[in-house]
């Protein structure tokens, strides 16, 4: 079956059973987030990071302490995904598989939105993209745009970049623009430079592509952010996922489409 076919509950369980591999492109028609997890002592500091940086983290659902699933993600987040970070102190210190036995029971889990909810819309626009194109992962940049400080938690802003052909930059303006809730417009047109991007072929996250002559590099705000400043600010304990590699849930794309 083509990956973008499968419903969540079905990608989960292929994660589950240790397929390893970036979600762009899965289960069309169905939302993605990132995931952060942090102890119960950082949740409302992570909480006002959110409020003070809608667009780099938008909060789509929160957990319990200790709880690995969510009213908008039934699987279970310790292994339903296709792969984790771990950090302690503010350092990533294994990519793991599973995260079962590294669980704790005061860790918050938060599902931020991801970008690669709007890439159906942006495709029904006819604006190409390019890392589903090659089946790869979208490329990723810490900028040096810092986030406003909530609490102990600072850091820098990170970005996804998407080529796109000049004539239609003002469409995926306007398209992803509808999504608010993840992420929204881009934070950045065609100037790299300007948030301290200083090679693309050298992304900090994911794999690069290729921008052609005649296209023009957009970037949005993307929530591996979250993961930045937990590195940033040495955060004691901390899991997300690999970048990437999402979460899955239990929402439609259209659920965060503002008409």
């Amino acid at each position: 079956m083509d990956v973008a076919d499968l419903s969540p509950a079905q990608a989960r369980e292929r994660f589950r059973a240790g397929e390893r591999v970036p979600t762009a492109g899965w289960c069309r028609g169905w939302a993605q987030a990132n995931l952060i997890a942090v102890p119960k002592g950082l949740r409302y500091d992570l909480l006002l990071f959110a409020h003070h940086n809608p667009q780099a983290c938008p909060v789509l659902d929160v957990g319990e302490p200790g709880a690995w699933s969510t009213a908008l993600f039934a699987g279970d987040l310790r292994t339903d995904l296709p792969g984790y970070r771990l950090y302690r102190d503010g350092a990533p210190v294994a990519d793991l598989n599973e995260v079962v036995a590294d669980w704790r029971a005061d860790l918050v889990p938060f599902l931020i939105g991801c970008s690669f909810t709007f890439e159906r819309a942006l495709l029904a626009a006819g604006v190409p993209v390019r890392h589903l194109e090659l089946g790869t992962n979208v490329p990723m940049y810490v900028t040096n745009v810092p986030c406003a400080t909530a609490g102990s938690l600072s850091g820098p802003l990170v970005v996804s970049m998407r080529p796109v052909p000049e004539e239609l930059v003002a469409t995926a303006v306007a398209v992803s623009g509808r999504y608010p809730l993840v992420h929204g417009a881009p934070v950045q047109v065609g100037d790299p430079g300007a948030i301290g991007v200083r090679d693309l072929a050298r992304p900090d996250f994911g794999d690069p592509v290729e921008v052609r002559e005649g296209e023009v590099p957009l970037f949005w705000a993307c929530g591996v952010t979250p993961q930045a400043v937990i590195m940033a600010s040495g955060v004691e304990y901390a899991i997300g996922h690999l970048p990437g590699h999402m979460a899955i849930m239990d929402a439609r794309d259209d659920d965060y489409l503002v008409t």
